[in-house]
């Protein structure tokens, strides 16, 4: 099993470099592609929204889903869950943590985020992104991402993961997702997709070499 990698702590703007250059970003296609704005991508969410149940597979062997699916050890072993993120780690969120899935044969990954439009989850996207694509590459591995609801925060981690180690515009990251599951960032971290997704326009634009894992 995979050792886990664990979070280094919010990333400054002297290492935020440094973590973008262990992830890889290929060329995009779309080259007339711009990133919508905020209501565009709110009416996208809002008109591709399947209905939602505990846990949803969003991409081969990614799942997003809520505190009911984290909790549910028997589940967790039926799914084959390998590596679990919970984006609403700590005590006064969904306090399961690595003592609490022990007599699972997973990895843990917590993140203390606040499903608040004020949060800043963007300090984790690289990181996130990081885990969960070494994740899907261990032998067998299947990444259960989730929250509370598993709609908002998990939802941005799995959204982020896809624009920056799949390739996928916003938009292309957001139809994906729906295909499978309602999920709805709030305002705040819609926002902060945007500058993700701008940010990875920019670094195509200025012909920067692939960055890789």
């Amino acid at each position: 099993m995979a050792s886990p990698l664990k979070p280094s702590g919010p990333l400054s703007s002297g290492n935020i470099a440094t973590s973008e250059s262990a992830l890889s970003l290929t060329p995009r296609s779309q080259d007339s592609y711009q990133t919508p704005p905020l209501t565009e991508l709110q009416r996208l969410l809002w008109t591709h929204k399947p209905s939602t149940g505990h846990v949803n597979e969003v991409w081969p062997n990614l799942y997003v889903g809520d505190l009911y699916t984290a909790r549910d050890k028997a589940h967790l072993r039926r799914m084959g869950i390998t590596h679990i993120v919970n984006a609403a780690a700590g005590r006064f969120h969904i306090d399961t943590g690595a003592k609490f899935y022990r007599d699972l044969p997973v990895d843990y990954y917590g993140i203390e985020a606040d499903d608040d439009p004020n949060f800043d989850l963007s300090i984790y996207f690289y990181q996130a992104a990081r885990y969960i694509r070494a994740a899907l590459n261990s032998p067998r591995g299947r990444v259960l991402v989730h929250c509370a609801m598993g709609i908002s925060r998990s939802a941005t981690l799995v959204l982020a993961f896809l624009m920056i180690c799949e390739n996928k515009t916003l938009v292309d990251a957001i139809q994906a997702v729906c295909k499978h599951r309602g999920v709805c960032p709030n305002s705040g971290f819609l926002k902060q997709l945007q500058e993700l997704d701008m940010r990875l326009a920019r670094e195509k634009g200025r012909g920067a070499d692939p960055l890789r894992l």
